[in-house]
């Protein structure tokens, strides 16, 4: 409970440069069934840091190419240093990036996906920006600053509320506005309000105080 955000950061000049050049010699020679246990791993430690249910932050001081595209994908936030360049290089190596798929495309949208699945190019932490990929560029002396900055911001909410939202946003991202969908929205607010960190945070406002998961 303690525990209010996770970030996830790197050591060395890039972030994650992808795959091990000894996994891949190993990779060559498995079979089928062994690439599909293998790929499992990763989608599995994709998909954990993608539901965990605390806030996650990729600090990306550097070069992110292939599956640390995924790494940062999964996360909720991500904040980069400008000089960072970006790779979806799989195609290159007569691969493609399956596994990270579901987290890319999410970040980045289709549209960006198709271009740069397709194509293999590096392009740099403007682009990444531009497309939605990461959230925010600072320049390398900044970035633990900033990564800090929006953890306090995260640290200064409701505990509940954060996690709920969290879910609330991938629950609801990319779904028609059906009637199911609404009801659920509907069912969410009500619940909240009536939680007690929902009625500590309104009662908190109302009486000019700070809530009790500030104090």
């Amino acid at each position: 409970d303690d525990v209010r955000c996770i970030v996830l950061a790197a050591e060395g000049t890039a972030f994650c440069a992808g795959a091990d050049l000894n996994w891949m010699r190993k990779m060559a020679d498995y079979s089928r069934t062994e690439n599909l246990a293998d790929a499992a791993k990763l989608a599995e430690m994709l998909r954990t840091i993608y539901a965990c249910p605390k806030p996650t932050i990729a600090q990306v001081q550097g070069d992110t190419y292939a599956g640390g595209m995924g790494l940062v994908a999964a996360c909720d936030i991500a904040v980069s240093v400008d000089t960072a360049h970006y790779c979806l290089s799989e195609v290159k190596l007569g691969l493609i990036p399956a596994t990270i798929s579901p987290y890319v495309i999410r970040a980045m949208g289709a549209r960006a996906a198709h271009r740069y699945f397709l194509t293999a190019e590096r392009f740099g932490a403007a682009e990444a920006l531009r497309i939605g990929f990461v959230h925010e560029l600072v320049a390398p002396t900044q970035l633990e600053a900033k990564v800090l900055e929006i953890a306090t911001a995260l640290g200064s909410a409701s505990p509940n509320a954060v996690k709920v939202c969290k879910k609330l946003v991938q629950d609801v991202a990319d779904r028609d506005i059906s009637q199911p969908l609404v009801d659920a929205t509907v069912a969410g607010i009500a619940d909240i309000r009536s939680s007690p960190e929902g009625k500590e945070g309104v009662s908190s406002f109302l009486q000019k105080r700070k809530p009790s998961w500030l104090e």
